[in-house]
């Protein structure tokens, strides 16, 4: 399958990585894992992340290889399972994650968020035969998702749900072509790239038509982060500094244009800011980038 190659392609990139140069005298201010370099955590699912001839690819992969440039630092990759992902930061075995994580109140207090960096509705990847859009469609269904994912609770509320838990979405994918569960609820990007790059598969990808506020983090929109220890919170503010910069410029749409994130709603925030008043001050707006700017 493309994801098991994706991330095959990964590993043996990291293990033929070299040594990195020294590093600049602006990076020396952030306390970091090893000084001069960015230690990023990532899973390897594309369109989201990947590491290629010693940089970071993809969609968030991208963006945090240019911020690193910007601040004078070089990428140490640890590419790792979505479950080791948020606690390698908060241990600080790790600076910095990514990986389509999107905002949630409950990961501000064990990490520093940064800026969105582009925004999604969850949904049903599924069979080309059925056309599933509703949380209602998924009672009594077999569905599947990513261990730690943050709307895990509210698929359990779902009547008569039966939930299987996957490390990778590569797995969740397998399980679904092979019939043993029904629908994927997994990142929007990552399994909207597979089918694409799939198309023997025979699936498509509904957003969501529900606004639910019991199931806010399902039927909501939502925002893809970067996610800091928190003692690194000077490092965020830089980064939020660079994000918005390319925020300003569209750099965000240029960059997701080359990973099938083209459309405008991958950046404009719409609906409620669950944002304002909890990580950032009650006035605070979305950034956003429409055509022509």
């Amino acid at each position: 399958m493309a994801l098991s190659l994706s991330r095959r392609l990964v590993v043996c990139a990291l293990l033929a990585s070299g040594s990195f140069s020294l590093f600049s005298p602006s990076a020396r201010a952030f306390e970091l894992v090893e000084q001069g370099k960015l230690t990023v955590a990532f899973t390897g699912d594309m369109p989201g992340s990947g590491w290629q001839d010693g940089k970071m690819i993809g969609y968030d992969g991208e963006i945090m290889q240019k911020i690193a440039d910007r601040l004078g630092l070089k990428i140490q990759p640890a590419l790792m399972e979505w479950s080791g992902t948020i606690a390698s930061v908060e241990s600080g075995r790790v600076d910095v994650m990514l990986g389509t994580m999107g905002w949630t109140e409950k990961r501000t207090k064990i990490m520093t968020l940064s800026e969105p960096i582009h925004y999604f509705k969850n949904g049903i990847m599924q069979s080309s035969k059925t056309n599933w859009d509703k949380l209602s469609d998924l009672e009594g269904k077999k569905v599947g998702t990513i261990t730690g994912f943050s709307f895990v609770p509210e698929l359990k509320k779902i009547k008569g749900l039966e939930l299987s838990l996957y490390d990778t979405s590569d797995a969740a994918v397998r399980d679904l072509i092979a019939g043993r569960i029904d629908a994927v609820i997994g990142d929007p990007p990552v399994v909207s790239y597979a089918i694409k790059q799939n198309p023997q598969w025979d699936m498509h990808f509904l957003a969501f038509t529900d606004n639910n506020s019991d199931f806010p983090l399902l039927t909501g929109l939502g925002q893809v982060v970067y996610g800091f220890n928190k003692k690194n919170d000077d490092l965020r503010q830089k980064v939020d500094a660079i994000i918005g910069e390319m925020w300003k410029g569209c750099e965000m749409k240029e960059i997701g244009g080359r990973y099938g994130l083209s459309a405008d709603v991958w950046y404009t925030p719409a609906g409620e800011n669950f944002r304002a008043g909890v990580d950032r001050p009650a006035d605070y707006k979305l950034p956003s980038c429409k055509t022509g700017g």
